[in-house]
């Protein structure tokens, strides 16, 4: 089976091309801001050839691209076309909007550059073969840069393949975000499983897993403090209403977004690498989560709605095929109120002022968070058996 991840290494031109990197993204990006205004002005549909011949020659001649840079110029433009429409459809279906409103056109503002692998960027040996490089087009030609790959030597293995990659400007640094294909191992079937995984996400406890014989908790305590800090900071920003407190708003949150995925990837490792291969892990489907503020009280909407479950249980699945383990997403209904030891559904038996379980029918008493990961468990199991049962 094969999966596709993005390795994002740092890439250190010579100083006497660093200009010419810049040079090359700058008019990436003026192209792709040409291209859309064309598609947005003359309502043209998101074809790739009739668009690719509309602007072709303008991007070669205007922006002096490089022939495949001029190509990928269409491509990227296409598919921030396509997110747009899809983020707008599912703002209508979730607001119940039945108005299709004019397409908001993309703006390229930062400095960018597609490149195709064998084509605008490639890997060669130095000069006398001791060290690889990346060469990468620009439009003045092919220059070599060394790299940094720390942690990154899958990307490197056996029977990788990379795909387009990106070109990006921070910090002072260029980046090159590729897209690595690699093998991984299939998924067990109903059979193969050595082991099940309830995983009860929440706000108290970020996770909160069981596995039959034992219960491990990842607080969320300490996120749920730092969120509340950028949350006022962001208040005070906000009642100040310059330039200067904008700017200081999307830097804030730049930075929890970061903190905020550093904490997901190190929750889903200590899962997958605490657990063998050919672990199933059961978690709740939470779709449709943030659309349910109606029923969430105003001063605990920006908690609850805005959490990052999705996140977390996106970076657990693609960890958990690289170990031949997968994910399992179940209905959530009475996960919570439902005993795990005589199955009575009650929703009296959960306390959430003081986050215990107690069931009114045989007074069996936990945690509320491990009597949700104890049921995911159980419905885990279930899954399998059935599975086995029909052959699948």
């Amino acid at each position: 089976m094969q999966q596709t991840l993005t390795a994002k290494m740092q890439i250190v031109p010579q100083p006497s091309d660093r200009q010419l990197l810049l040079d090359a993204m700058k008019a990436y990006s003026a192209a792709c801001l040409f291209v859309s205004a064309y598609v947005h002005d003359h309502a043209m549909p998101l074809s790739q050839i009739r668009i690719h011949d509309a602007v072709y020659r303008t991007c070669r001649s205007t922006y002096a691209l490089p022939s495949q840079m001029a190509a990928s110029v269409t491509r990227t433009v296409i598919a921030a076309y396509k997110s747009v429409r899809t983020n707008q459809k599912r703002h209508r279906e979730r607001f119940g909007k039945k108005k299709r409103h004019a397409d908001i056109m993309p703006e390229f503002r930062a400095p960018q550059l597609s490149l195709v692998w064998n084509r605008d960027y490639s890997l060669v040996w130095n000069d006398d073969k001791t060290e690889k490089l990346f060469s990468v087009g620009t439009l003045k030609g092919r220059i070599k840069c060394s790299f940094h790959a720390d942690a990154m030597e899958w990307a490197f293995a056996d029977g990788a393949k990379f795909g387009t990659a990106k070109l990006v400007f921070k910090h002072d640094k260029f980046f090159l975000h590729v897209p690595v294909t690699i093998e991984v191992p299939d998924a067990p079937d109903a059979s193969g499983y050595t082991r099940v995984v309830g995983v009860d996400r929440g706000i108290r406890f970020l996770a909160a897993t069981y596995d039959g014989r034992k219960t491990t908790f990842h607080s969320g305590a300490q996120v749920k403090q730092k969120r509340a800090h950028y949350k006022q900071l962001r208040r005070q920003l906000q009642m100040r209403g310059t330039s200067s407190a904008r700017h200081r708003i999307r830097t804030i949150g730049q930075r929890e977004n970061r903190w905020m995925n550093d904490v997901n990837h190190c929750i889903s490792k200590a899962l997958v690498c605490s657990n063998p291969e050919g672990t199933l892990f059961v978690l709740e489907d939470l779709a449709g989560i943030r659309g349910a503020t109606e029923r969430v009280r105003v001063k605990d909407r920006y908690t609850q709605v805005s959490w990052t479950y999705y996140d977390l249980e996106q970076k657990l699945a693609y960890k958990a095929k690289n170990y031949g383990s997968s994910l399992l997403s179940v209905d959530p209904a009475y996960t919570s109120q439902t005993c795990p030891i005589c199955g009575h559904v009650d929703k009296k038996s959960r306390k959430h002022e003081t986050h215990i379980f107690k069931c009114t029918a045989c007074g069996y008493t936990s945690n509320d968070d491990r009597i949700g990961a104890m049921n995911l468990q159980r419905m885990g199991i279930e899954y399998l058996l059935k599975a086995q049962v029909s052959g699948e």
